[in-house]
């Protein structure tokens, strides 16, 4: 059988199969501590809970407009006005099958053949993936080690020609965990609006942040209008409300381009389902259950991230990491462990999980296979015993 080009480079999501390997490894009875999946391991609310409940026994099983209920998208625009300062447009708010979706539709609306699409590395794996979909070619811009892999407009500038049409910004990052500050943010905002290339930033993450407590992680709508030219905010539920299996996330751009989101929507999946939709309706609104929600998981986060950077520290000596602002992700290398049998983070990897019993995410999956990343959305006991085993199979903790 013969297949299409439209997916002649198409590969599954390498974070997916990490995690579908290491349940189907537990299922068999293995001991596997799985830390590749990038999800909370909270509870979704049980606010949020209800309220879906409530809209299925109350008949909330119908189609919705394919952008999503107007009133979860106007509650949207309100929490964005709220949390920016900032006049929002709820008909600008698209609501989507996640943020994955958010993500696609902006990359089928915006590009094509003959385009180039800039990609920051370390990147999560989807998004070059969507950049090919769309017949559009992905140009990574490399950051430097020493500023936690963050570019600036001179990374920018060094690999933009006249066919270079987009930017995607993950901030904080998946895999790093940096955060862009808002000047950093800022000088790159008005670099793409300089030259007419769409800002695609990506802030899914940006509530779980380890700045002022309290406080989001800097976005371009904290900018001011005059920083911006065309963009796309991408955002969502599923990370700060522990909501991943709700598949609901949003954009919020210009409403022209929303519309172009829309009609392309309506043709794809249609409306993200109902039930979510009600229970991401009361997520949106209710503001004070919302905010202590994620300030709970918050704490939590903040707890690990002070716990896993001080345990690679201590069980790990000599091996290089990101510092986390942000998410809830470890990014470590391991180039150091490497000998004649095992010669990069992939195949360490699989060295760790069949010995170990640790499932970590290989750098492949984001553009570099000499670092690894561990999500540390587990509890403090699966991670002290995930660093003890990580110590005895690095080979008497330290790297060379």
């Amino acid at each position: 059988m013969q297949f299409s080009q439209n997916i002649s480079k198409l590969k599954p999501s390498a974070t997916m199969a990490v995690s579908s390997l290491a349940k189907r490894l537990a299922s068999e009875g293995r001991d596997i501590l799985n830390l590749s999946a990038g999800e909370p391991d909270f509870d979704t609310p049980e606010f949020i809970r209800n309220a879906g409940i409530e809209g299925i026994q109350g008949g909330g099983t119908r189609y919705t407009p394919p952008a999503g209920m107007p009133d979860l998208r106007k509650a949207i625009a309100a929490s964005l006005a709220e949390s920016t300062g900032r006049h929002t447009d709820w008909e600008g708010v698209v609501v989507t099958a996640g943020a994955k979706q958010a993500l696609f539709n902006a990359a089928f609306t915006l590009f094509g053949p003959g385009d180039e699409v800039l990609i920051v590395e370390p990147y999560w794996t989807t998004y070059p993936a969507q950049v090919e979909l769309a017949r559009a070619e992905p140009v990574v811009v490399r950051g430097e080690e020493a500023t936690d892999f963050k570019i600036n407009p001179s990374d920018l500038e060094a690999v933009t020609n006249d066919r270079t049409r987009g930017l995607i910004l993950n901030t904080p990052s998946n895999p790093t965990g940096a955060v862009y500050s808002m000047s950093e943010l800022q000088a790159i905002a008005e670099w793409a609006r300089d030259r007419d290339v769409c800002l695609v930033s990506d802030e899914i993450y940006r509530s779980i942040y380890y700045g002022d407590e309290g406080k989001t992680a800097p976005g371009i709508l904290d900018l001011p209008e005059s920083s911006l030219g065309p963009y796309v905010l991408i955002d969502g539920a599923s990370k700060c409300w522990a909501m991943t299996g709700w598949r609901i996330g949003f954009s919020y751009a210009d409403p022209d381009l929303s519309k172009k989101f829309t009609a392309l929507q309506s043709q794809i999946t249609s409306n993200p389902a109902t039930p979510s939709q009600l229970a991401a309706l009361e997520a949106f609104s209710d503001i004070e259950a919302s905010k202590s929600a994620v300030d709970h998981m918050n704490t939590a986060f903040r707890r690990r991230r002070n716990l896993v950077t001080t345990q690679i520290e201590n069980l790990l000596p000599g091996v290089p990491y990101v510092q986390p602002e942000g998410a809830f992700y470890l990014y470590f290398r391991v180039d150091g462990f490497f000998n004649h049998e095992v010669q990069n983070a992939t195949q360490w990897c699989s060295h760790i999980l069949e010995d170990q019993g640790v499932a970590l995410v290989p750098g492949a999956a984001f553009g570099n296979d000499n670092w690894v990343r561990m999500s540390f959305a587990s509890s403090d006991e699966v991670l002290e015993d995930a660093f003890a085993r990580l110590a005895a199979g690095a080979g008497a903790g330290s790297a060379t």
